[in-house]
């Protein structure tokens, strides 16, 4: 298994990681009960942008507040991060 396979999975399970605690707060919102930390969110926004705002615009959680207005920022610094890497590094 090569370096891009690894660092693809990592990827994709953290997009996934962010996605779902997104939708178990949205869930947790609405029965009133235990929520997660909007700490919690924006780290996990933050490593994985494109499930957090799949879940913010899916579940409309957390699309109000402004803290919450980076997870778009997030997503463009990912972006081109990822389009460095495979135009310029050629990984």
């Amino acid at each position: 298994m090569d370096l891009l396979s690894v660092l693809a999975g990592v990827y994709l399970c953290l997009n996934l990681i962010a996605a779902l605690a997104f939708a178990r707060d949205k869930s947790r919102a609405k029965r009133n009960t235990w929520r997660t930390s909007e700490n919690l969110l924006l780290v996990l926004a933050f490593l994985g942008p494109f499930g957090a705002f799949l879940s913010m615009q899916l579940f409309h959680h957390k699309t109000r507040k402004l803290r919450f207005l980076l997870v778009p920022v997030f997503l463009i610094l990912h972006g081109a991060v990822i389009l460095y890497l495979l135009l310029i590094l050629r990984l």
